[in-house]
């Protein structure tokens, strides 16, 4: 297990930062993996806003302590920051990669993206009580709130991966292509894959800046109108 438990250029939970963030929210969490690992998971999910737009093809923003100083990412750098406060107290961790249908998003995301299919996904897999979970720590509460689905949870013992439906019983989020599980980030692969699913969205060879956007505000733009 010690390729799942070291810390890494991207896995970095030796930045004193991250040493700080796990202190304090694991203060009072009984010492048991299982709960150390769901309190991690919630202040993950909910301290770090989900935001796809502020994507970069710069190496330093997969990283996990980039994530917690800037206080906003997509689901790559907060599973990778999941996966690091995990390894630091003892849990191996595992990024997994996968391609969506109907992902938790806006008209206008959709319309940026040209497609409906969210490439490169990402998720971690926690080793827990002798098995590999799943755990999906990329979309805040406030922000499932706002677009009518319950926030996902984790219980330490069974996968969480997605939100299947709305509040309304609507089909919501669809697993279609499982790119495998990764000891560290693999950054190539992932911007080989994005630059061929969205090459429209890079001009010069670099992404394209989105300044101030993020879905919180999409959904405000569109009840507005």
């Amino acid at each position: 297990m010690n390729e799942y438990l070291k810390a890494t250029p991207f896995f970095d939970y030796d930045a004193p930062e991250l040493r700080q963030w796990t202190k304090q929210h694991l203060a009072g969490v009984p010492d048991d993996p299982i709960e150390k690992a769901k309190a991690l998971y919630l202040g993950v999910r909910d301290e770090i806003d989900y935001n796809p737009y502020v994507f970069s093809d710069k190496m330093e923003t997969f990283k996990a302590s980039h994530a917690l100083r800037e206080g906003q990412s997509y689901c790559i750098p907060k599973a990778v920051l999941l996966g690091a406060v995990a390894r630091s107290v003892g849990i191996p961790s595992r990024l997994g990669l996968a391609d969506v249908k109907n992902h938790l998003s806006s008209p206008k995301l959709i319309e940026w993206l040209q497609s409906d299919i969210f490439r490169m996904h990402g998720f971690i897999e926690l080793y827990l009580d002798s098995q590999w979970v799943k755990a999906t720590p990329a979309f805040n509460s406030r922000l499932c709130e706002a677009m009518g689905v319950e926030p996902l949870e984790f219980n330490g013992r069974e996968d969480s991966i997605f939100q299947e439906y709305t509040r309304s019983g609507q089909a919501h989020m669809e697993y279609i292509n499982d790119h495998g599980t990764f000891a560290d980030l693999p950054y190539d692969f992932i911007l080989t894959g994005i630059r061929k699913a969205y090459g429209h969205l890079f001009a010069d060879g670099k992404p394209i800046p989105q300044h101030n956007a993020s879905l919180e505000r999409d959904l405000d733009d569109s009840t507005e109108h």
